[in-house]
């Protein structure tokens, strides 16, 4: 690690480990388990998500965590506008005075949103293309999938979350860690592992090694009458019971065994797959197929989706 002078001439407006301690300290705050914080300290690395991002002149990011501010100086150099997302009301208040001091040119192309990312259904200014996140651990599927789902603007997304998160979000059917985020984040999005983060680069280092996901914006969600609560209804009882074949483990979302069957033979799926093998494609056409009288979300005559 260099010193902190050398760190300085390195970074630039972007913030050093003696930078990223100095402002923690003058603010007195400690990174917390419970918010998931870890604060990047490496210019390199926040370039590095910066350009896999491929953050272009004309985009308007939407940052969950900023934390600090390290990635969102970084975004501030490439990006039209940055908009941060941030629970803790210590950092939220801090940061705006940390891009006007650091990035004073930018600073007008900042905004910050103080509040729970869950809860967030509109953001100020022109709506967002791109997301690009350092995720907290704890809550970053849960996050990714609201912030997609609330936001179809977004047309890219790069967030950097835990190796085992992101090997989930990227794997394909067949893969034994294929499963529920994973389905789900196809359903936006073309999704794949865009490179692993040491744990050196943050403060508190963390117990775990970090990865980095691309998500691309499908042009549209797979073809379906069925809604994307519907599709989720059937993703979420598929993987309830993993080990389950899809007869057994649809059962209670069908109403029965048996019309858990009759739904899987008319979407074309063997009722004696495993939730683990099918495509999202494959799990829309069964919400397709759901008879009368099964688990909540099926859609009453005349309902429109």
């Amino acid at each position: 690690m260099s010193d902190s002078s050398s760190t300085t001439d390195e970074t630039g407006p972007l913030l050093g480990p003696a930078e990223v301690r100095e402002l923690a300290a003058a603010l007195g705050v400690r990174p917390t388990k419970q918010r998931g914080q870890n604060f990047v300290i490496d210019a390199n690395t926040v370039r590095r998500i910066v350009r896999t991002a491929g953050v272009r002149p004309d985009d308007v990011v939407v940052e969950i965590g900023p934390g600090l501010g390290s990635l969102t100086l970084g975004l501030l150099e490439c990006a039209d506008r940055v908009t941060a997302v941030e629970i803790d009301e210590v950092l939220a208040a801090a940061l705006p005075a940390t891009i006007a001091a650091r990035m004073p040119d930018r600073a007008d192309r900042f905004a910050l949103v103080h509040r729970d990312a869950m809860q967030v259904t509109e953001l100020p200014g022109a709506a967002p293309t791109a997301l690009v996140a350092n995720l907290p651990y704890n809550v970053a599927v849960p996050v990714l999938l609201h912030m997609l789902a609330t936001f179809p603007t977004i047309d890219r997304t790069l967030v950097m979350v835990q190796a085992e998160v992101a090997d989930r979000l990227a794997a394909r059917p067949g893969n034994k860690v294929y499963g529920v985020p994973s389905v789900k984040a196809n359903w936006y999005a073309e999704v794949k592992r865009a490179g692993s983060i040491g744990r050196n680069v943050f403060w508190p280092a963390p117990n775990v090694d970090s990865g980095l996901v691309s998500l691309v914006r499908r042009a549209a969600p797979p073809q379906t009458t069925a809604s994307r609560a519907e599709v989720f209804a059937v993703v979420d009882a598929a993987f309830a019971q993993r080990r389950k074949t899809l007869r057994a483990a649809l059962s209670g979302w069908a109403g029965s065994a048996v019309a858990a069957e009759a739904a899987l033979l008319a979407a074309g799926v063997s009722p004696q797959a495993r939730g683990e093998s099918l495509t999202v494609e494959e799990f829309a056409r069964i919400a397709e197929h759901k008879g009368p009288g099964g688990a909540p979300g099926i859609r009453q005559a005349g309902e429109t989706v």
